[in-house]
């Protein structure tokens, strides 16, 4: 059964990373760099700002660093646990799909970057979704573009980026519930 799966993520990444081309190639590698979203993040700072006042915007900002340091941290657990290799550097796969990414790490499984993109947009809608009717619709397109950027330039298979976005919504739900105590109990809500 194990292997089914995998031969059909396998075969489900191909088909999706050969989707690609040469023109399209320098957006998706500007999608995927962790450096892009910074204005992104700058529009949500100033969102969290206007309405939660700076000590609001000061425990959000704890809460953010805390979520993205345990998405980061359980995929790092996850990757050396599983030790599934990235399709850039599994035989029988790589010879088959586009790799266009400046690196190739050796472990794939789970998915940091989609893990940690859902877990900020579920975090984010959830504290900002009252006061901004689209904001989640807007978070989901990002999320989904950057998932999608990670099997496009050749780094991860499918089940990698749905698991890290699966974790990511988990994560994001706990630590808004966290924020919402922790806003409670320092009376910070409006």
């Amino acid at each position: 059964m194990l292997e089914k799966i995998i031969a059909l993520d396998q075969e489900l990444f191909l088909y999706l990373n050969n989707l690609g081309s040469s023109t399209w190639d320098p957006f998706w590698l500007l999608i995927t760099d962790k450096w892009t979203s910074i204005p992104l993040y700058a529009i949500l700072l100033y969102l969290i700002y206007r309405n939660f006042g700076l000590k609001g915007t000061l425990l959000s900002i704890v809460m953010v660093a805390l979520l993205i340091a345990s998405t980061d941290q359980l995929a790092n657990v996850f990757k050396h646990g599983f030790q599934r290799p990235r399709p850039c550097g599994q035989d029988g796969v790589m010879e088959y799909a586009r790799f266009i990414a400046v690196r190739c790490g050796r472990y794939g499984y789970f998915s940091a970057h989609a893990s940690s993109s859902m877990g900020l947009a579920i975090f984010m809608s959830l504290i900002l979704d009252k006061y901004y009717k689209h904001l989640t619709s807007l978070l989901m397109i990002w999320v989904i573009l950057v998932t999608y950027s990670r099997i496009y330039v050749g780094v991860h298979y499918p089940l990698d980026v749905l698991t890290g976005g699966l974790i990511g919504a988990l994560l994001g739900y706990l630590f808004y519930k966290i924020h919402c105590y922790l806003m409670r109990y320092f009376n910070l809500t409006s």
